[in-house]
């Protein structure tokens, strides 16, 4: 047979036919492991760029990270206790005399009490490993984009990330999600590999990620199983009968990895163990499956700070937590968090699997391998926002940051993919992403019209621009046929295997139009990402602290709901305050306001430079804004709940010795000198140096002292440890030293065994006050 003459296009290399055994759901291409010749090498300033987007990222995370303190209390008091004993370290208590653990499983707490353990206690060694979590994440991402879309696919999603508000937010701070966060991320980079090459070993090492992630967040780390399982079971490239085999295996390593410190547990002698925090029986599984599982969907949370009334199909209700349905992550409250590039997203996911589902057989191994992706992260994407969206239970703002490296891959994939590929239908959906983008940036930033006002006109039209440009026809790549990617097959010159199939010079500029069509990509990518980075910037010099946080500055016409003080509703406009709660000057907001000072900033008070205050409002230079109001920034202050210290309606002075938000539910309070020396004297004679109505009150002394603090109630104050014949007991034998007076448990808590240990104690024992913080003496009686 003669040989093709030279620069003749070499015969596509076809994947195998399939067996019998391979039919059915197999039907549907299954993507081809890329060999050691296929695979292109990385292009030269791939590894610079990466290394240049890893310390960006450390960089933005890193920044300024003391200034939020302890950040959530609630998990730092864990951490120190964790740090002091390994029985609670192994359990999760608040405090190291185990009382009662926190509402959580403990893995997200073992990185930061083995930091505490190595340098002691303080901000940096409990904040330093979330942000590492979080530029671990950044790098899985790339990685994970990288190996079939290329370096410049891997990197705008690593950046993407990276500059997500919610992101920024959460791996700066110590609840769960950023652990969470990232082992997700490593399980989808497992499943893709697994897809690549049909190995057990990638689907076990999958499993493992989803049970740690339990132990993390316990059932929300298995929403994406679902999609993931489909996705594996109709695309992975071997027999049918294996891969069912295989995921049973996964599934296995999901029980073992997750479900051993389960069954330690539940098999412990509830007498020796620390009672399980947030559940109403002392159980681990009631916990996931109640107050931490189910009920966070149809909002029936036993011992819950405020969530109930289940909502209403189609939109409907949420009880406390704002609307349901499908407009909720685009909300006020939540959009700025993490709905940027949501709507592009989505587009570039359709647009992604439309273009792949048509391919032609003789790429049709590649491609398959892509299409393969794009359900991944996009059946992550859709499962965890459908849930978001209707979910009735508990549901912050800072949950959403599980969306992020779905949105960020989808968004890095979709967009190098239409690019490279080329054609009029390719340059038709970029140009509509980016002024989508720019459209929806703007309405997010018109939400906080004196924050940087210059900034949504600029995005706005520089967005307008960029769509324009991408849909001049100036790429070669129009002349092929849409659908129809033709070519040799061979990489394309950044080595990149998304170029892969096309033919010399297709989808490059023609020399005429190259710097107008790279021009006009770089200013859609500039538009996508510069909403999101000003919000960014803006949380990472902002610090945070207390239960409930939010990303960015604030905004008008927010849900409401406990994050704002008003369950339910906010009134008509108020304005969320960057903390998460409404702006000074409303009810107990400003200095001005019945309860005193607002609670915003790590020490609870409102800055004038930074949050605004309540005399703000009838200065000069504040016109238009709310009472309260400062410039450059909207306060903090929070509507209390009745009950609250500070009086009806406030949610009381977070000074010395007084309750934070909610009677110190959100936030603890701040600790004297004099209080912490009290409490530190002779608290070696006692198993707990003083015990609190709620874990936040408990945890703001135990810091302090780095003394045991028993946790009455647990979190919202509502469980019933311990009872009142245990505390009585545990009085008699001389175990607690001082009773901290001013707690309470939220909506639906503080009754019950709290009320009535508050109500026996002060009947019963001496009254000490140190400034203006009230302690009982437990060892002295009235």
């Amino acid at each position: 047979m003669t040989p093709p003459p030279s620069g003749t296009p070499a015969h596509p290399s076809y994947p195998p036919p399939l067996t019998s055994q391979e039919r059915g759901l197999a039907s549907v291409v299954a993507p081809q492991p890329p060999t050691a010749a296929a695979r292109p090498a990385q292009p030269r300033w791939a590894r610079p760029a990466l290394l240049a987007l890893l310390l960006v990222t450390a960089a933005l995370y890193l920044w300024s990270l003391s200034a939020s303190g302890y950040a959530n209390q609630f998990y730092s008091a864990a951490v120190q206790a964790g740090s002091e004993s390994w029985k609670a370290f192994f359990f999760g208590s608040s405090d190291a005399a185990n009382s009662i653990t926190v509402d959580k499983p403990p893995a997200a707490l073992w990185p930061m009490a083995l930091s505490v353990r190595l340098f002691g206690l303080g901000s940096w060694a409990i904040l330093v490993p979330e942000a590492l979590m979080g530029v671990a994440t950044v790098g899985v991402l790339y990685g994970a984009v990288r190996r079939r879309f290329g370096a410049g696919a891997g990197l705008l999603a690593g950046g993407a990330l990276a500059v997500t508000p919610v992101a920024a937010l959460m791996f700066r701070f110590n609840n769960p999600d950023a652990l969470l966060c990232l082992l997700m991320v490593c399980a989808i980079a497992a499943v893709l590999r697994a897809l690549d090459d049909g190995r057990t070993k990638w689907l076990l090492l999958a499993g493992v990620c989803f049970g740690l992630g339990f132990l993390t967040k316990t059932l929300q780390a298995w929403l994406i199983l679902p999609a993931l399982a489909v996705v594996y079971v109709c695309c992975a490239p071997v027999a049918l009968r294996r891969r069912f085999g295989q995921l049973l295996l996964a599934g296995l390593a999901i029980v073992v990895s997750g479900g051993w410190w389960v069954a330690l547990v539940e098999l412990w002698p509830a007498s020796s163990r620390p009672y399980i925090g947030g559940s109403q029986h002392n159980s681990f599984l009631e916990l996931t499956f109640g107050y931490n599982g189910f009920g966070r969907i149809t909002g029936n949370e036993t011992g819950s700070v405020g969530g109930g009334g289940g909502g209403r199909p189609g939109g409907g209700g949420g009880g406390g937590w704002g609307e349901t349905g499908i407009t909720r992550l685009f909300s006020s409250d939540m959009g700025g968090q993490i709905s940027w590039l949501l709507p592009a997203a989505v587009i570039l996911l359709v647009a992604g699997v439309w273009v792949l589902w048509r391919a032609r057989r003789a790429t049709a191994a590649e491609q398959a391998g892509q299409r393969a992706e794009f359900l991944v992260w996009g059946g992550a994407l859709l499962t965890t926002f459908a849930t978001f969206s209707f979910m009735s239970g508990i549901f912050h703002q800072y949950y959403n940051i599980a969306l992020a490296p779905y949105i960020a891959a989808l968004v890095g994939m979709g967009a190098a993919l239409l690019w490279r590929r080329g054609g009029r239908g390719a340059s038709l959906v970029l140009a509509a992403t980016v002024a989508v983008t720019a459209g929806w940036s703007y309405v997010l930033l018109d939400r906080s019209p004196e924050w940087l006002p210059w900034l949504r006109w600029t995005v706005s039209g520089v967005g307008l621009v960029a769509a324009v440009g991408l849909l001049l026809p100036v790429r070669a790549g129009a002349s092929v046929r849409d659908g129809e990617p033709a070519g040799d097959g061979k990489p394309g010159r950044d080595g990149d295997p998304a170029r892969a199939g096309a033919p010399a010079g297709a989808g490059a500029p023609l020399r005429g139009g190259r710097r107008v069509a790279v021009l006009a990509a770089g200013l859609g990518v500039v538009t996508a990402l510069a909403g999101p980075l000003a919000y960014t910037l803006d949380t990472v010099n902002t610090p945070k602290s207390g239960s409930i946080i939010t990303a960015g500055p604030s905004v008008r016409g927010g849900m409401g709901g406990p994050s704002g003080g008003f369950p339910g509703g906010r009134p008509p406009g108020m304005w969320r305050g960057n903390n998460g709660g409404t702006a000074g000057g409303a009810p107990g907001g400003g200095q001005g306001a019945q309860g005193g000072q607002g609670a915003g900033g790590p020490q609870g008070n409102n800055q004038a430079t930074r949050q605004g205050n309540g005399q703000a409002g009838n200065q000069p230079g504040n016109r238009g804004r709310l009472p309260g109001q400062a410039a450059g920034r909207q306060g903090t202050g929070r509507p209390g709940f009745p009950g609250a210290a500070g009086g009806p309606g406030g949610l009381g002075e977070r000074g010395a010795g007084r309750m934070g938000g909610m009677g110190g539910l959100l936030n603890g309070s701040k600790v004297s000198a004099k209080a912490k020396t009290l409490l530190e004297k002779d608290a070696g004679d006692y198993t707990w140096a003083a015990a609190a109505i709620g874990s936040q009150n408990a945890a703001s002394y135990q810091l302090a002292t780095q003394k045991p603090v028993m946790a009455i109630g647990g979190f919202n104050g509502s469980d019933p440890s311990p009872t009142l014949a245990q505390f009585k007991a545990q009085v008699a034998d001389g175990k607690i030293h001082y009773f901290i007076a001013g707690g309470r448990g939220g909506p639906g808590g503080g009754q019950g065994g709290s009320s009535k240990i508050t109500s026996w104690v002060t009947k019963t024992f001496k009254k000490v006050t140190v400034g203006s913080a009230t302690f009982y003496d437990l060892t002295r009686k009235a």
